[in-house]
């Protein structure tokens, strides 16, 4: 709300916007669990990734929301926080993987193949989740929350680039990454498919569950495909897998304001400074 998190080697940076103007800028140090040893043991990484980005993404809304309007910011508790990542857990599960399945098994009657059927349930999946992008992007709140979204983006193409941290310089770099969560949402989403159809059409209880159980090694092998995507961005062909995700990100980013782009340079900044690191070592959210 109002800011930038940017996520260091070893530190989380926050820029937030306040209500006269100025911008309050913190930093805090990564739990060994974000940064240690099994945040590089491959698949494993994915799923620490993935909560990583659910829990600390859910506590720096919490905590930009009482900075940019200047309520007490004493407030936020560990239950607090879990008790959101818990909720916005269930509701995501149950909106793009369970309503899906079930929508799906509507149609199992005029259906006789077990991988059509989980095709299908795939792509509603997929198209719930599009829809779900456009419509909370025309609220108010969330667009300006897209803006700075795309100030984020633009502010780490930049310093990836090795063009100084200065606005001048940074509104001329795309407001999308090839490391963004919205790609890896969207491999997640694809490759379910594949996964699920590996189960065939078990009973209805038994898909809900599978549902629910495999998303951390849907996210695992996720993880791992658009690390190496990233990694290999500049061939032809992998370019041209980036490409959806790419596409997609211009559902979840908005061309930033200045202002907003000094926020994110300002979070760049103190990520930089705070892990006091000299090569592209920071992760766009």
């Amino acid at each position: 709300m109002g800011g930038v998190m940017i996520r260091g080697r070893n530190s989380l940076a926050i820029a937030v916007r306040k209500m006269d103007g100025s911008i309050d800028v913190s930093s805090r140090p990564l739990a060994t669990l974000y940064k240690g040893k099994w945040r590089e043991i491959p698949f494993i990484r994915g799923v620490i990734a993935l909560i990583e980005a659910v829990v600390l993404g859910t506590g720096a809304l919490m905590y930009s929301a009482q900075v940019s309007t200047e309520t007490e910011q004493d407030k936020i508790t560990p239950g607090m926080i879990w008790g959101s990542v818990a909720l916005g857990v269930a509701l995501a599960v149950a909106l793009f993987f369970v309503l899906p399945l079930l929508a799906a098994r509507l149609l199992d009657p005029f259906i006789s193949s077990a991988f059509v059927s989980n095709l299908i349930e795939g792509i509603i999946r997929i198209i719930f989740f599009i829809v779900y992008l456009a419509l909370i992007g025309r609220m108010k709140d969330i667009h300006e929350i897209f803006a700075y979204h795309g100030a984020e983006h633009m502010s780490v193409n930049a310093y990836e680039a090795g063009v100084p941290l200065e606005a001048g310089a940074v509104k001329h770099y795309s407001t999308a990454h090839t490391r963004c969560g919205t790609s890896f949402l969207l491999v997640v989403l694809v490759l379910s498919i594949l996964v699920f159809a590996l189960l065939g059409r078990p009973n209805i209880w038994i898909s809900i569950m599978s549902r629910i159980l495999l998303i951390p090694v849907i996210a695992a092998i996720s993880y791992e495909l658009i690390k190496f995507e990233a990694a290999y961005s500049g061939n032809r062909f992998i370019y041209w897998l980036l490409l959806p995700g790419l596409w997609l990100q211009a559902l979840t980013t908005r061309q930033p304001d200045d202002s907003q782009l000094e926020v994110a340079i300002q979070a760049m900044k103190k990520a930089l400074e705070t892990d006091g690191v000299t090569v592209s070592e920071v992760q766009a959210a």
